[in-house]
């Protein structure tokens, strides 16, 4: 292999390695921005809250956080 393109296969490598690593958010941060957008739309009546992963119920789910050991979840009041 050519040198040049052992470089770019080196670079690529790189940049997929740590996108794959990207820190988790944590629940309050994840849950800011979440209610951030709904609020952003005029979205009223409705409540976030960060469950474990088996205490879920009928809520909808809308994101997981704290590394996956946890979900948001949405409801309308």
């Amino acid at each position: 292999m050519s040198k040049p393109a052992s470089l770019i296969l080196s670079a690529a490598a790189l940049l997929l390695g740590s996108a794959a690593h990207a820190a988790p958010k944590s629940c309050d941060e994840l849950k800011a921005e979440i209610a951030a957008k709904l609020d952003e739309k005029g979205v009223k009546g409705y409540e976030i809250a960060a469950v474990e992963n088996d205490k879920v119920g009928e809520a909808k789910v809308i994101g997981s956080c704290d590394g996956g050991t946890r979900k948001l979840t949405y409801v309308r009041k």
